[in-house]
């Protein structure tokens, strides 16, 4: 069922440092739409929560003893974990931020970030967009560029209409669940038009197809 605004969204806190989750917590306690579904200081113990719970939306850290985000993201989504899972991290290396991203991240956002940004992107992320903080998007942007596996340049002309559509709401950070709903077609149709349109750019994921996008003023 896709979330509306209206609805109270669960938020599940992965991090190894307490006073960070106090400090998360009480920002959730300031709002009307969000809420704590609760908390876990090792991953193992998010695993478990998560599967327990079913959150909305899981805040992961990256950088943890024993098990790292990257590892416990893989872990969640082969557990079948199907809500929004959202990177909470001090590192703005270009690796870590690709990495999680390709691994299945629906966003990643910097812990140094205002409280009320921060609060704006949980919802953002919560309502089925991807968020990705402002002082990261050129980093990923070239990181993508540099990355990109064969030199064959991306050409939106090759595209249908359809898949020019849903382009657009890939570069607005829409997930597939959204554009299906906003477009009027099945979630299983996205999915089909995705995979042929990252096929057609010589793209690897739906965020270098989005990034490419904003890039090329695709999404206007």
């Amino acid at each position: 069922m896709t979330r509306t605004a209206q609805d109270s969204a669960s938020i599940l806190i992965i991090d190894d440092h307490p006073l960070l989750r106090r400090g998360v917590t009480q920002l959730l306690e300031l709002e009307d739409d969000m809420t704590l579904a609760g908390e876990a200081g090792e991953p193992e113990e998010g695993l478990r929560l998560a599967k327990a719970l079913d959150p909305d939306l899981i805040l992961l850290d990256l950088n943890m003893p024993g098990m790292d985000g990257i590892e416990t993201l893989k872990r969640l989504r082969e557990d079948g974990f199907a809500g929004r899972i959202v990177m909470f991290t001090v590192s703005d290396h270009e690796e870590d931020v690709v990495a999680a991203l390709r691994a299945g991240a629906d966003g990643y956002l910097l812990k140094d970030m205002d409280p009320d940004d921060m609060v704006h992107q949980l919802r953002q992320a919560a309502l089925g967009r991807m968020v990705i903080s402002d002082s990261l998007t050129a980093l990923l942007a070239e990181a993508l560029r540099n990355q990109r596996s064969q030199p064959a340049t991306p050409d939106i002309h090759s595209l249908t209409q359809r898949e020019r559509e849903i382009l657009r709401e890939l570069a607005a950070g829409l997930s597939n669940k959204l554009i299906a709903r906003k477009l009027d077609i099945t979630e299983g149709t996205v999915k089909v038009h995705v995979k042929h349109l990252l096929k057609k750019l010589n793209l690897r994921s739906r965020v270098e197809a989005a990034v490419w996008a904003v890039q090329e003023g695709v999404d206007k």
